[in-house]
C-alpha cells in the first residue's frame, strides 16, 4: 500500500541541514552570550534561524520545509544553551575562578542539556500532542516556515500570508533600529509618588513582545495585567512606603525596591505555582510516560504500525542515556571539586548533586516547558527557575559543610551550589526551548525522533562554542566586582545583573543571612491565586481561568517586558472578535497571526545583528545618533508609531482577506 507520504521524497536530517545549523549556532550562540551578560536578556533564536536556513536551502531543489525545521531546532537548542551565563559568571565574580576552564564548563553544559533533551521526550505527549497550551513562537515559526517554503504555493493565501511575514518582519525591525539609534526612546516608562510610597509601570518599545502577546491570547494576557496590578499596584506602592528614600527620585526608588524586594515574591508566587502546575501534570505526564512505553512495545512486537508523526526516540533509550549521564555527571562534578578547600567532602557532595540534577531538573523541565508553552521561551523566566535552584542547592550544600571550618570553606561551598545549578538550568532552559521547537516540528508534519536527535547536536554544538565565548569576554572585558578585573584588557566590565543575584542568593543561604519572608509571602500570594484559578474555572465550566504561572510572571517579570504583552494579547483579541463577524474571518485571523509572527521575526533578527555590531565595535549603544530627540519626545514618537503600524498592518490584514475570498 502506497501513500502520498510514501510518494513523496522526505529529507529531514541531511548533512548540509546540521552543518547550516552548526554554523548559526557559532553566530547566535557568541551573540546571546555577550548579550545575556551585558542586560541580562537573551532572545529566541528559532525564527531568525528559520529565516536564515529558508534564505540559504532555497538554490537546493530538494529542501523541504522539514529540512529548513532541523536547522532551526539546531540552532535553538544551541542558543538557548548559553542561559548558563545567568549562573556561570558567579563563579569568577565570588574570586573561584580566574579563568573559565573548558572541560568543567562544556561538561556542565552537556550533561545538562543532553538531559534537558531526554526529559523532554516523555513530555512531549503531554504538553505538545494532548494539550491547549498556545507555544506562541512554535506556532510562528510554523508560519513562517510553511509561508517561506511555499507549502502553500500558488495559493491567494499563500502570497498574502507572505507578504503579511515580510510587513510584519519589516516594521518590526524598523522600529528596533530606530530604538537603538535612540530616535524612539527604548522604553515608555512613567513614575509617580503614591501615598508615602512610589510606583509606576514601563513598557518596552517592541513590537515583538505585542507580537508575542498576539500570539499567547487573552488569558495569557489578563493573568499578566492582574500580575501586573498585584506588584505595580499593590506591592511596589506598600513595600515603597515601608522603605522611604528621601535622596532618590521616583523612579529610582521604585525600580530599586521591585528589584531587591517584590522581585522575590515573585520568585515565590511562580515556585507555589510551579508546584502547583507539576501537581497537575502529574497524570498527563504519566500518561504520556504510558504512552511511551506501550509505543516501545508496539516498536519491539511488530504488532502494528506507529504514525511517523508520533515517533519518538524509544523510552528504553531515553531511560539508559539518562541514567548513563549519572557518570559523567558525577565526574565533572568530583573533578570541579578537586584541590579544593572540601575535597574530604567529595563523596556526599556529589551524591547529593547527581540526585539533585537528576530530580530538580525533571521538576524544572516540566515546568520551564509548560511556562514556555503558555508565554514563549523568550519571555519564559528561566532565571526565576534558577533562583529557585540555587536556592535548594545552597541549601543542601550548605546542610553537608555545615561541620567544616576553615577559611575558604564558605567560598567553596558558594561556588559548588553554583556549579550543580548550571548543571540544572542547562536541563530547564534546554526544555523550555525543546518543546517549542517539538510543537513546530508538530505542526510543519516532522519527525519527533528526528527533532529530537537534532536537538542533541545543537547541545554539543553549544556546549563546545560557550566556554570559549565566557572567556573570551572575561579576558576583553570581565565581570563587575570579579577578583580578576586588574588581569583582564581593559574594556568596560560587564553586569552580567542575573549571576550577580544567583551567587548573592548562594552566599545568602550558606552565610545565613537571606530573607526567605520575601519568599514566603510570595508563596502565599502563589497560594491565593491558586485558589481563585480554581474557583474561577470551576464556576465557568472551564470557559475562564487565570492562570497563577502567568500572574506570577508579570511580577517577577519587569514591567518593560509584560505591559506590551497584554497590550499584544487585548489587540490580538479585539482583531478576532472584529474579524469574526466577516464572511471571510478564519482567513483573517491566519494573516492576523501571520503579521505578529512577522514582528516576532524582524526584532529578532535586529537583535542578531545589533549583537554582532556591538561585539565588533565594543560600543553598547553603536546605532545611537547625535541629533537623538529628548527622552520624552522619543516615547510620544515611540507610541504613535507603534499605533500606526498595528493599526495599519491589522487593516491590511482584514482587506487582504476579503481580496483572498474574492
Amino acid at each position: 500500500m502506497t501513500s502520498d507520504a510514501a510518494a513523496t521524497p522526505r529529507s529531514e536530517i541531511t548533512l548540509r541541514g546540521v552543518l547550516l545549523g552548526i554554523a548559526i549556532t557559532l553566530v547566535f550562540t557568541a551573540a546571546q552570550v555577550y548579550l545575556g551578560l551585558k542586560v541580562g536578556l537573551t532572545f529566541a533564536t528559532s525564527i531568525p534561524a528559520a529565516v536564515i536556513s529558508m534564505a540559504l536551502l532555497r538554490a537546493f531543489k530538494t529542501a523541504t520545509i522539514q529540512e529548513n525545521n532541523i536547522v532551526q531546532t539546531i540552532a535553538s537548542a544551541a542558543g538557548t544553551l548559553s542561559s548558563v551565563i545567568f549562573v556561570l559568571p558567579g563563579l569568577l565574580m565570588i574570586g573561584w575562578w580566574a579563568h573559565v576552564p573548558f572541560l568543567t564548563t562544556f561538561g556542565a553544559c552537556l550533561v545538562g542539556g543532553v538531559l534537558g533533551v531526554m526529559y523532554t521526550i516523555p513530555l512531549r505527549r503531554a504538553l505538545v500532542t494532548n494539550s491547549d497550551l498556545p507555544y506562541p513562537e512554535g506556532v510562528a515559526a510554523a508560519e513562517v516556515l510553511k509561508v517561506g517554503t511555499g507549502s502553500r504555493a500558488g495559493a491567494a493565501e499563500g502570497q498574502k500570508g507572505l507578504v503579511a511575514v515580510v510587513l510584519g518582519t519589516v516594521a518590526s525591525a524598523l522600529f528596533a533600529a530606530l530604538a537603538a539609534a535612540k530616535i524612539f526612546a527604548a522604553e515608555v516608562a512613567g513614575y509617580f509618588k503614591a501615598g508615602a510610597g512610589a510606583t509606576g509601570l514601563g513598557a518596552s518599545s517592541s513590537l515583538a513582545l505585542m507580537g508575542a502577546g498576539h500570539l499567547m491570547g487573552i488569558t495569557v494576557g489578563v493573568a499578566m495585567f492582574a500580575g501586573l496590578a498585584i506588584a505595580w499596584g499593590v506591592l511596589v506602592p506598600v513595600m515603597t512606603s515601608l522603605h522611604p528614600m528621601p535622596d532618590v527620585d521616583v523612579a529610582k526608588h521604585a525600580l530599586t525596591v521591585w528589584k531587591t524586594e517584590v522581585r522575590f515574591m515573585g520568585a515565590g508566587v511562580i515556585g507555589a505555582a510551579a508546584i502547583w502546575t507539576l501537581g497537575k501534570l502529574a497524570l498527563p505526564i504519566w500518561s504520556g510516560l504510558v504512552s511511551a512505553f506501550e509505543a516501545n512495545k508496539v516498536r519491539k512486537s511488530g504488532g502494528g504500525d506507529i504514525p511517523r508523526t508520533e515517533q519518538d526516540i524509544p523510552i528504553g533509550i531515553v531511560g539508559v542515556v539518562s541514567l548513563v549521564l549519572l557518570a559523567p555527571a558525577g565526574w565533572f562534578l568530583a573533578h570541579f571539586l578537586t584541590g579544593g578547600p572540601i575535597t574530604s567532602l567529595a563523596a556526599p557532595l556529589v551524591a547529593i548533586g547527581i540526585g539533585y540534577v537528576l530530580v530538580a531538573g525533571l521538576l524544572a523541565a516540566a515546568v520551564c516547558g509548560y511556562m514556555a508553552g503558555l508565554i514563549g521561551s523568550s519571555n519564559s523566566p528561566v532565571s526565576g527557575i534558577a533562583i529557585l535552584t540555587v536556592l535548594g542547592a545552597s541549601l543542601m550544600v550548605g546542610i553537608v559543610g555545615r561541620g567544616v571550618i576553615g577559611p575558604d570553606i564558605a567560598k567553596a561551598l558558594v561556588a559548588y551550589a553554583l556549579y550543580v545549578t548550571t548543571m540544572v538550568l542547562a536541563v530547564a532552559v534546554v526544555a523550555n526551548d525543546n518543546l517549542q521547537d517539538l510543537k513546530t516540528g508538530q505542526l510543519v508534519d516532522a519527525t519527533p525522533w528526528k527533532q529530537q536527535v537534532a536537538l542533541i547536536i545543537g547541545v554539543v554544538a553549544g556546549a563546545i562554542v560557550i566556554p570559549f565565548v565566557l572567556e573570551l569576554l572575561n579576558q576583553s572585558n570581565g565581570f563587575s566586582g570579579a577578583a580578576n578585573l586588574s588581569t583582564v584588557a581593559g574594556a568596560k566590565p560587564l553586569d552580567a545583573p542575573q549571576a550577580t543575584l544567583i551567587s548573592t542568593l548562594a552566599k545568602g543561604v550558606i552565610g545565613h543571612d537571606l530573607n526567605w519572608s520575601l519568599l514566603g509571602y510570595g508563596a502565599l500570594i502563589g497560594v491565593g491565586l491558586v485558589i481563585i484559578d480554581i474557583v474561577l474555572r470551576r464556576a465557568s465550566n472551564g470557559r475562564f481561568s487565570l492562570p497563577p504561572l502567568g500572574v506570577g510572571l508579570a511580577i517577577y517579570l519587569p514591567s518593560a517586558v509584560t505591559a506590551p504583552v497584554v497590550v499584544g494579547a487585548v489587540i490580538g483579541w479585539v482583531y478576532d472578535k472584529l474579524v469574526d463577524k466577516d464572511r471571510n474571518g478564519e482567513a483573517a485571523k491566519r494573516l492576523g497571526v501571520l503579521i505578529a509572527s512577522g514582528f516576532i521575526v524582524g526584532e529578532s533578527l535586529f537583535n542578531v545583528a545589533l549583537a554582532g555590531l556591538i561585539v565588533a565595535t565594543q560600543k553598547p549603544g553603536p546605532l545611537e545618533v547625535p541629533f537623538a530627540p529628548s527622552e520624552h519626545l522619543g516615547m510620544i514618537f515611540a507610541l504613535v508609531a507603534a499605533a500606526v503600524v498595528v493599526f495599519a498592518l491589522y487593516g491590511w490584514a482584514r482587506k487582504s482577506a476579503e481580496q483572498i475570498e474574492a
